[in-house]
């Protein structure tokens, strides 16, 4: 057994799980040390920990309440919650999603529901949560452009590999690009978000059901969950998926060209975190060409 297996095991069996008589490793994850349990009545969970000791508040009572809010508020399938504390997190186990399009156009349906039943007139959470391995700034807004650029751009310029990764001319041209918000996206409110929303983050339930995973929830534009499906990789048949959201919710014929920009908070999340960044930085300097200006040191 690996170290981190040895881990996850042990926490598992302090926090009652005591019968357990095999564990598997599961597939994917950055951000924690996750297996497929089974104990000695057959019964089959998820859980995950941390290999560093969890930081002040941990990801996995917000994760859990995140998971509740999501199926209690807008109607979201989602794993039940077994158990969560500080340094642990066990999930009822769902199945890999099927490759039709019938079942992207349910999820569609799904996340429209999400998205369209649960409006509210301010922006953030009641409390930060996680996205991967850093801290989620959810602190309230009124204006929707004032927290996507304080709370989801401009936050991530203090981090080291940020720095590193982007140059003076562009972090100014970040703040440049947030003071023009207003022109470049429409006004929309507020709703309650996924928050991480990729295909990954996509399963299935015992009926065959979309169900969703590892949220990071907040209420903020729905567009910012649209934008990290459509930007990442996803299976050809996710193409239903974005005619059948487009039907229900109405939107307009210019919502693919506003995709880019909102993803922009997904690839700085990714460049503060990882050393290997999958092209985000790249990316990133890409989109704020056309805000870079001629900066001129100060003495």
């Amino acid at each position: 057994m690996t170290r981190s297996a040895s881990l996850l095991l042990d926490r598992l069996r302090s926090a009652g799980f005591e019968d357990v008589c095999a564990l598997d490793d599961a597939p994917g994850g950055q951000a924690a040390v996750a297996g497929f349990a089974t104990t000695t009545q057959g019964q089959r969970v998820f859980a995950k920990t941390l290999a560093d000791p969890p930081p002040a508040g941990g990801p996995f009572h917000a994760e859990a309440e995140g998971l509740t809010a999501l199926r209690l508020r807008g109607g979201v399938p989602t794993p039940q919650v077994l158990a969560a504390s500080p340094d642990l997190l066990v999930l009822s186990v769902l199945r890999p999603r099927p490759s039709t399009t019938q079942f992207w156009e349910q999820l569609a349906h799904v996340v429209a529901e999400l998205h369209t039943t649960t409006t509210s007139g301010r922006f953030g959470w009641h409390q930060d949560n996680w996205l991967g391995r850093a801290r989620q700034d959810n602190t309230w807004d009124d204006d929707g452009f004032s927290f996507f650029a304080q709370r989801r751009l401009l936050r991530w310029l203090p981090e080291p590999r940020v720095r590193a990764a982007l140059d003076i001319r562009h972090r100014r041209a970040l703040e440049r690009l947030c003071a023009r918000l207003p022109e470049l996206l429409p006004d929309r409110p507020a709703c309650l978000t996924h928050g991480d929303l990729w295909a990954e983050n996509v399963l299935a339930t015992d009926t065959g059901q979309a169900a969703l995973i590892d949220p990071a929830v907040s209420y903020t534009w729905a567009e910012v969950d649209l934008a990290h499906l459509w930007c990442t990789p996803h299976p050809p048949e996710a193409r239903r998926f974005f005619d059948v959201y487009a039907e229900l919710t109405g939107l307009d014929a210019d919502w693919r060209a506003r995709m880019p920009l909102l993803q922009l908070r997904q690839h700085l999340a990714v460049i503060a975190q990882f050393d290997h960044d999958w092209g985000a930085a790249e990316t990133v300097r890409g989109l704020l060409a056309p805000f870079l200006t001629r900066w001129t040191r100060r003495s």
